[in-house]
């Protein structure tokens, strides 16, 4: 199993346009195979000193069960369609592709 933390960065004001559509891409994501587990987080105040805050970012939660799985993910029609409908929204996107450390 591998773990992904994809960090986006959303031009201003406009998180809450791009949360609607990559909410309504997840369900066609989980149904991929190999994909374990996907979902969308944002900051909270956590009143926590070393907390990292992204302003204008959604860090997505990934987990699959191969890396070919993850390259799959890629090429996938519905991710392809929700590429072009976000291309405008998305200033940034950093990957970290991680396995468990034992």
């Amino acid at each position: 199993m591998i773990c992904v933390v994809a960090t986006i960065k959303i031009k201003p004001g406009q998180h809450s346009e791009f949360l609607a559509i990559f909410n309504a891409n997840v369900p066609a994501v989980l149904a991929e195979n190999g994909c374990i587990e996907y979902f969308p987080t944002i900051d909270i105040d956590a009143n926590v000193s070393i907390q990292a805050k992204g302003e204008n970012e959604v860090v997505v939660i990934e987990k699959w069960e191969s890396v070919a799985a993850l390259h799959a993910h890629f090429e996938a029609p519905h991710m392809i369609s929700y590429k072009e409908q976000v291309k405008d929204m998305v200033v940034d996107v950093s990957l970290r592709v991680l396995e468990e450390s034992n």
